[in-house]
């Protein structure tokens, strides 16, 4: 089987003319074999005529242009109907007929310019055959020729068919590669937004409040340690991203999981916004998807608080059920957010549509907004199990 295999993909890589000339060169043979004489296609019926030196030339003009069938489609049919028209008016009834039937298909599948004028060309041509035919005293009557041209368009109908549908496999193809890419660019977006801008927006936040720790010395060294701290995990989360974007990588991508939030809420802590973590129920041992969509949900809320609601009281607060877990993180509107932070920072919206977009990728609820008494609160219900 492996030698075989091997064969296959060696025959695979040759060139197409190489291909198609073995099988040329396979009926050229054929045609000269005792058992197969006078046992070729018969237009015309005419008395059959015993091999000669013409019949060689016949015989190359029916067979070897099959090798550019591919190729040249168009040279290929106009020399072999040149010699199928030879090989009918010399009543040689060579096998090699059938390259005609070859040619029209091949033409059909492969020709790409001036197809209607070439079957136009070709099928003026065959009126002259079939008169000649009838001169010779072939007993071919009308209702025979037009029974073989209709076999003649059969077979152009069947290449145009393969032609056809290999373009619409290759459409297909394209608009499948196309909508892969653009996911493809959508997920990197995401993932680059979700793990640079939590770390970046803590990073600024950090820094800004440093400026004015310089009479503080102890808390300024503590405040600047944070922020070098921040830059360390957000350069070791990006070189697990590059791991996971990477085809050829063999290790295991380690993503994020609720295990993590305690972790991340310190974060969040430390660059001066005041959390209260609530975490009930207990985590499943394994929920796929849904512990990194969790975790991206927490993320993503906590940056936006760091944002535009810095040092107001945010509260975390996700629960563990047993088909799904529920995440909300709120707000209390007591913080800056209209200050210098929001200003600075700016946002495009698209973490929020990123969540949406997780959230419902697993057939969970997603809904972000401001509540009454002030502050901003962010829901998610997340299943644990995708919808089939």
């Amino acid at each position: 089987m492996i030698e075989l295999r091997r064969i296959t993909d060696l025959w695979r890589r040759l060139d197409v003319t190489i291909r198609d000339l073995s099988l040329a060169l396979l009926l050229a043979v054929a045609s000269f074999l005792p058992a197969l004489h006078d046992h070729g296609t018969q237009l015309g019926d005419l008395p059959a005529r015993p091999f000669d030196a013409l019949t060689i030339v016949v015989i190359a003009l029916e067979c070897l242009p099959l090798a550019v069938r591919r190729r040249w489609p168009a040279v290929c049919l106009v020399l072999v109907s040149l010699g199928f028209a030879l090989d009918q008016l010399r009543a040689y009834h060579t096998v090699t007929g059938t390259a005609l039937a070859i040619a029209l298909v091949s033409a059909g599948a492969y020709l790409e310019r001036h197809r209607r004028l070439t079957a136009i060309l070709l099928s003026a041509a065959y009126l002259p055959l079939a008169l000649a035919l009838d001169r010779l005293g072939s007993p071919e009557g009308p209702e025979g020729y037009v029974t073989f041209y209709l076999l003649l368009v059969l077979g152009w109908g069947i290449g145009s068919w393969l032609r056809s549908t290999r373009a619409a496999e290759a459409e297909r193809r394209r608009h499948v590669a196309e909508t892969t890419r653009a996911a493809e660019r959508t997920r990197i977006a995401r993932e680059l937004h979700d793990v640079v801008t939590h770390h970046v927006t803590a990073m600024v936040v950090q820094a800004e409040a440093a400026r004015y720790l310089t009479a503080a010395p102890d808390r300024l060294d503590a405040s600047l340690s944070a922020v070098t701290d921040t830059g360390r995990r957000a350069i070791a989360d990006l070189r697990h991203l590059l791991d996971l974007l990477t085809p050829d990588h063999d290790a295991d991508v380690r993503l994020p999981s609720v295990g993590e939030l305690h972790t991340l809420v310190e974060q969040t802590r430390r660059a001066g916004q005041p959390v209260e973590f609530i975490e009930e129920g207990t985590p499943a041992r394994s929920t796929g998807s849904a512990e990194f969509v969790t975790y991206r949900v927490v993320q993503e809320s906590l940056t936006n608080a760091l944002k535009y609601a810095h040092g107001s009281r945010t509260v975390v607060r996700v629960r563990f059920g047993e088909k799904e877990i529920t995440v909300e993180v709120g707000t209390d509107g007591s913080g800056s957010q209209n200050g210098s932070h929001a200003g600075s920072l700016g946002g495009s919206g698209r973490g929020l549509a990123g969540l949406r977009e997780r959230v419902g990728a697993l057939g969970g609820d997603f809904s972000a907004g401001g509540q009454a008494g002030g502050g901003f609160l962010v829901r998610a219900r997340i299943p644990m199990e995708s919808p089939s």
